[in-house]
């Protein structure tokens, strides 16, 4: 039996993608240990191999077939546009792709100004603005403290993710428009599906029927 190799997104997804595997009985206890220097970890029973990498970088595990499943946040994948298959909504891990600013700003989005908007995101953000608002904007990739671009006058808007939106409300921001909602995805490579397609298939379904989702 070949062994399936799982790309997991540090930090919290981990943990909860663990959790999601346990309730359908797959364990890997080692992964628990804090002290452990180990990338990767196997579940010799069930024929699995798990590795923990960086959000950005597990799409592009999967593409290259390095792993054959990945479970990453919505957003890197729309983000990042990887040639893998997007099979299951994970349903943890919830939070939105935002458009925000101060209040101020809302009229130049409803009269298609051209503005700056300040992202992590800019492939998010040009999709948005240009295919779906056909608004022509300059975009600004930041890397941290996105919040921070309007306040100081580096940008009219932000296009980032937002959970509670207390951050925006304690620098004057709100939410000016919704992009799209975000939650962990699990994915899996073209030729991994083809090859293993009952193994992963019969994955996908107990994953599903542990998450109570429908798709």
């Amino acid at each position: 039996m070949r062994v399936l190799t799982v790309a997991l997104t540090k930090g919290r997804l981990a943990s909860k993608t663990m959790d999601l595997f346990e309730k359908i009985g797959i364990r890997c206890d080692e992964m628990k240990d804090k002290t452990t220097r180990k990338l990767i970890f196997e579940n010799k029973e069930y024929g699995l191999r798990f590795f923990l990498a960086k959000g950005p970088d597990v799409p592009t595990y999967v593409e290259y077939g390095a792993a054959d499943l990945g479970i990453v946040g919505k957003d890197t994948i729309l983000e990042e546009n990887r040639k893998i298959f997007e099979v299951l909504d994970l349903g943890y891990g919830k939070c939105r792709m935002c458009i925000c600013g101060p209040a101020s700003a809302k009229e130049y989005l409803e009269n298609n100004q051209l503005i700056r908007v300040a992202t992590k995101y800019p492939n998010i953000a040009r999709n948005y603005f240009y295919n779906q608002k056909n608004q022509s904007v300059e975009l600004i990739k930041l890397n941290g403290s996105i919040e921070l671009a309007p306040i100081v006058g580096l940008s009219e808007v932000i296009c980032d993710i937002v959970e509670t939106g207390s951050t925006l409300r304690e620098n004057g921001l709100t939410v000016l428009e919704e992009v799209c909602p975000l939650s962990a995805r699990l994915v899996v490579n073209p030729v991994s599906m083809r090859m293993d397609n009952a193994r992963i298939t019969d994955l996908i379904m107990k994953l599903r029927d542990a998450t109570g989702e429908k798709n």
